[in-house]
């Protein structure tokens, strides 16, 4: 299936709320709006629709919802960062505008990319010296995220915040895989690889490679051992939130922009 609005009604039927937060260690709700909180003081925004009771959202109802949903976190002091997740596709009057009203700063849009994991699980050939493997040793996962956040440019606390959540999620669940490519013993590419329970989805998440080591087909190598580990799992579909980095050798695999998303962030004041 390559329709892309099949692919997105099957994104948006198994993709949207529940199966967004599975490391979270407490969620409410607010309307359609679940309010989920991570370790590290991060709250978490997202929705299947902004719609409530069969009514369409408005200005107002929209505005309603973010004033609640940050009410809800600015209460707990523990909480510093809290990230609402948007995509370009939904109905939401006047949400940007809300959101930068109450304090949010959008980032970077990404493209929603969806489509078959057999199209990317395919054979690549790759530069001599180099290997993709699976890690589950803590130094690995360690040595993966640090390399991750070197590429992505993040902040030490972010960085820490996102190897505890890492780390508690390897520890605790058996649903989330690390994968890496290393040149003679260095990471020099690395990515998640989530597998949807109840779905026929696993996304591809985190995918970093140093910049040094791009054009060079290890992304797509790693990338198509994810896609054959989902293949595994009995999944069909791949998800994967790109940058413009990735987006380009996603589509040439077959895989299909269905939407975007932009994550608006709320940063508490120190």
């Amino acid at each position: 299936m390559s329709d892309p609005a099949a692919l997105l009604r099957a994104y948006d039927h198994q993709l949207r709320d529940e199966a967004e937060t599975p490391s979270a260690v407490a969620v409410e709700r607010l309307g359609p709006l679940r309010l989920a909180t991570f370790r590290g003081g991060r709250g978490f925004i997202t929705y299947s629709t902004l719609d409530e009771d069969g009514r369409p959202a408005t200005q107002e109802s929209v505005l309603a919802l973010v004033d609640g949903a940050l009410a809800h976190y600015t209460a707990s002091p523990d909480i510093h960062r809290v990230e609402w997740k948007t995509r370009g596709h939904d109905h939401a009057p006047g949400l940007h505008e809300a959101l930068v009203g109450h304090g949010f700063v959008p980032d970077e849009p990404e493209s929603v990319m969806v489509g078959e994991a057999a199209l990317l699980a395919v054979d690549v050939e790759l530069p001599a010296g180099v290997v993709v493997r699976q890690v589950t040793d803590e130094d690995d996962v360690r040595a993966m995220c640090a390399m991750q956040a070197e590429v992505f440019g993040d902040t030490p606390e972010f960085a820490a915040e996102i190897l505890l959540q890492v780390l508690h999620r390897l520890r605790t669940r058996d649903d989330m895989e690390m994968w890496v490519a290393e040149a003679d013993g260095t990471i020099v590419s690395a990515g998640r690889l989530e597998p949807v329970a109840g779905s026929e989805f696993a996304g591809i998440w985190g995918g970093a490679t140093l910049p040094e080591w791009r054009g060079k087909g290890i992304y797509r190598a790693l990338t198509a051992a994810r896609a054959r580990s989902a293949l595994r799992h009995g999944k069909r579909y791949i998800n994967s939130d790109s940058t413009e980095f990735s987006r380009p050798i996603l589509e040439r695999s077959g895989l299909v922009k269905v939407s975007t998303t932009t994550p608006y962030e709320w940063r508490r004041d120190t």
